[in-house]
């Protein structure tokens, strides 16, 4: 049956979402509760309110419109007029995401950035996916239980080791400093823990059906690094999937660490060998730790977000303080929810950004006293 989205709905129409449109959790935005609808065939993305995505949510062709209506009127105390249905269903069919309307057109390519010398991006394999999908059925097994434990374990005993001696970590970094030769090795190490980090993205995004759209190269001289773009992230289906491809890099980034660990801890090593080991073990720890500040864009601020159940945290909450501290009376509409969000994200991240600074500090005193 033709969705009749250019007369008033019949009571009898069953419509139905195609079933490649994706449709997220709800999602903090503002003073609001959305959910992000995309349509993988056209590319775009819209949001809905709650009220939208309950009907979407039971638009499975077995409901028809009067009984879609009953439910709403259950959950909501108020039926829909056709007015309101020919609306939403306009909207639906216009964007190409019923399964008896007419479909979207194609995703067009976005422009590429001009690259140059000094930036740009590099695509390094053609389907992506392919080679994601490729990756894990090669190394997925180590992502079960018997294996994460374990490595979680290592890692955690790893990073209380790393706190409990930070004395002798800052000083074989300064020394590492001073040896191009142990430097240069120090950094194409930490390099490839980045290449491997981005990679970790990628399949864990793929065991929870991800999609992954490009992995290639991005430079902005003199930095060079890998890049994987997982295209569903937000539409993962649940929050415990969004915040395992999130942390997944970092844990990679840890985990490189750990041989080297073992030898600067139970290895009979010369002084400038064990120098560089906890050098590495400081430097590849920071590189790991950095990436779970929670500010944007880093993988940090990915959880937190997921942690919350919003969309743009970071804008959402300095809109939020901004109209609190004026006594606004804006604020006053934002919900419980919301404003506990916001206010706890804007402290926390205020503390992060207060206690990496005394970190800093510290560093340079003791650098000044040696």
């Amino acid at each position: 049956m033709t969705a009749p989205t250019d007369r008033a709905p019949t009571d009898r129409y069953r419509p139905c979402l195609r079933p490649e449109v994706l449709v997220s959790d709800a999602l903090l935005l503002g003073p609001r509760t959305v959910h992000l609808v995309k349509n993988p065939h056209s590319g775009k993305s819209y949001e809905v309110g709650a009220k939208e995505h309950f009907l979407m949510a039971r638009m499975d062709g077995t409901r028809a419109l009067d009984e879609l209506g009953e439910q709403y009127a259950a959950e909501y105390g108020k039926r829909l007029g056709d007015a309101n249905w020919q609306q939403l269903l306009a909207m639906l069919g216009t964007r190409g995401l019923l399964a008896d309307g007419p479909a979207a057109p194609p995703a067009e390519e976005p422009p590429k950035p001009a690259r140059t010398l000094l930036r740009g991006t590099l695509p390094l394999v053609a389907d992506a996916d392919a080679t994601a999908e490729r990756l894990h059925r090669a190394v997925g097994f180590l992502l079960a239980a018997p294996f994460m434990v374990p490595l979680l374990l290592l890692i955690t005993a790893m990073e209380v080791v790393a706190v409990a001696r930070l004395g002798e970590l800052v000083d074989g970094a300064v020394t590492l400093f001073t040896n191009p030769v142990l430097l240069a090795g120090a950094a194409a190490l930490l390099w490839f823990s980045t290449a491997l980090h981005e990679l970790a993205h990628g399949v864990v995004a793929r065991r929870y059906g991800g999609q992954v759209a490009e992995i290639g190269l991005r430079w902005r001289l003199p930095v060079v690094i890998m890049y994987c773009t997982v295209d569903n992230y937000q539409y993962l289906h649940t929050r415990r999937d969004r915040v395992a491809t999130a942390v997944a890099g970092a844990v990679m980034n840890l985990a490189v660490l750990l041989p080297f660990c073992a030898a600067w801890l139970f290895l009979p090593v010369d002084d400038a060998t064990g120098d560089a080991l906890a050098g590495l073990l400081l430097l590849g720890s920071v590189q790991a730790l950095a990436m779970l500040v929670p500010l944007p864009p880093l993988d940090g601020y990915k959880i937190v977000a997921q942690l919350y159940g919003a969309t743009a945290l970071a804008a959402s909450s300095r809109e939020y303080v901004r109209l609190a501290v004026r006594r606004d009376p804006a604020a006053k509409a934002y919900p419980r929810r919301a404003r506990t969000a916001y206010l706890t994200y804007t402290l926390g991240s205020f503390l992060v950004l207060a206690g990496i600074v005394a970190a800093v500090v510290a560093l340079l005193v003791h650098l000044l006293a040696t």
